[in-house]
């Protein structure tokens, strides 16, 4: 379980091809304190660590979340959000974020808006639903507030804002239109939704 408030910036510095890719993340974490089975959220994404040393950690990443995600993702050289899980007692400054990905987003345009930056990210039909304005939403593992919702024949663009401190302390700071992104809707609109289609089958 995690918050989308991220805490460092990982670099891949290795990808090795095995049944699934092991990826090397290059961190900033204290790795000491960094448990072999522990999760971290790498852009949005839950993987388990399966080895570690002073200053970077790997993962093993499936063909599923291979599938899912953006093919450049898993590459060397690709800075990703690097969250750590969620401990009893810490402060839940975004909103519950499970690291399950359920879309890709694109970039469709971003503007400046005083010091901060509108995205606007056109989302599929299937997680269309999903989104709300003023709801909640994780892009690439950041907990962000949804500011308008547009519907349209592809599914829907929504914007957020970026403010310089996010841009700074995440990648969104090098985000470029046409960019896909990792999406995660916000995990109380998913049970809701299931909880009213049960409603209307019984």
């Amino acid at each position: 379980m995690f918050t989308g408030i991220i805490t460092d910036i990982g670099t891949i510095t290795a990808v090795e091809p095995r049944g699934d890719l092991r990826v090397i993340i290059a961190c900033g974490f204290d790795t000491a304190g960094l448990a072999i089975g522990a999760s971290v959220a790498c852009s949005g994404v839950c993987l388990t660590v399966v080895s570690k040393a002073p200053g970077q950690f790997s993962v093993d990443v499936s063909g599923e979340t291979q599938s899912r995600t953006p093919p450049a993702q898993w590459s060397v050289g690709r800075r990703l959000n690097l969250e750590r899980a969620l401990k009893v007692g810490d402060e839940l400054g975004g909103h519950i974020v499970t690291g399950h990905v359920d879309a890709m987003g694109h970039i469709q345009a971003m503007d400046a808006e005083g010091d901060s930056t509108r995205i606007a990210v056109q989302v599929p039909k299937a997680i269309a639903p999903f989104i709300a304005a003023k709801g909640s939403v994780c892009l690439d593992g950041v907990s962000l507030t949804v500011n308008s919702v547009t519907d349209n024949a592809a599914g829907a663009e929504f914007t957020i804002n970026i403010i310089p401190h996010t841009a700074q302390w995440t990648t969104f700071g090098t985000t470029r239109p046409g960019d896909a992104i990792n999406i995660e809707i916000d995990v109380l609109a998913r049970y809701l939704a299931r909880m009213q289609a049960a409603s209307l089958t019984n």
